[in-house]
């Protein structure tokens, strides 16, 4: 981050596309016979959206509606496509089942519904092992003057999937910077070398064994 703070806990993430069939018709001559899947699509959205505030930590972001074609003609495919957001897996159950209720039922007749996807990354939180490695990495850094501290992110990385499979691990070693995924996305030159340095001596002391990996992959596979 822009400061030098580290992502410490990390929530999940899953992402799905829910596919709407209807069917097409003229939508002057004969709009009553057609079955609008944008409109259906909508509707679906907005329940989706509305899940948001039911559980604390939870998020449900629908990024992107798509479908029908010529304006004169009743919207016969849609797909909604949605991410979602969940701090433990708890939390991720619930909303798995939460989507799958909404997707299960159309929101009018003659409409179809197909629900696709899942979690990519699961939650990766501050437990016994990941807070002792970031001890210890607080520690190492303050050999070098540096103030190392971490908080609570929402964003998601490779560093969830590690977890998940039995690896502590810290995933934001990198240079400091800020405004991520934006067109104003930045680093600060100077923190190359400090963040080379901070990387060198954590290597250099899990190589040693100062810092005890097997310990710390021994407290992760306990919470398995």
């Amino acid at each position: 981050m822009a400061d030098g703070t580290l992502a410490g806990a990390r929530k999940g993430s899953g992402n799905w596309h829910l596919i709407v069939t209807g069917k097409a018709a003229h939508a002057g001559r004969a709009f009553e016979e057609g079955r609008n899947a944008v409109a259906g699509a909508a509707i679906l959205a907005a329940a989706l959206h509305g899940l948001n505030g039911q559980r604390e930590g939870v998020s449900v972001n629908v990024a992107k509606i798509s479908g029908g074609g010529a304006l004169n003609v009743v919207a016969d495919n849609a797909v909604v496509r949605f991410n979602v957001r969940v701090p433990d897996a708890q939390s991720a159950a619930w909303i798995e089942h939460a989507v799958t209720e909404i997707a299960s039922t159309p929101p009018f007749e003659g409409l179809s519904l197909h629900l696709h996807g899942g979690f990519t990354r699961p939650p990766k939180p501050m437990d016994a092992a990941q807070t002792e490695l970031f001890e210890a990495v607080r520690q190492t850094g303050a050999l070098l003057g540096q103030t190392i501290a971490w908080k609570s992110s929402g964003g998601v990385c490779e560093g969830n999937n590690l977890h998940a499979a039995g690896l502590p691990n810290i995933d934001t070693l990198g240079v400091l910077g800020g405004d991520i995924h934006s067109e104003d996305e930045f680093a600060w030159p100077d923190s190359f070398v400090e963040r080379a340095q901070l990387s060198v001596l954590i290597l250099c002391k899990t190589a040693s064994g100062e810092i005890d990996a097997h310990r710390l992959k021994s407290l992760r596979l306990e919470t398995l």
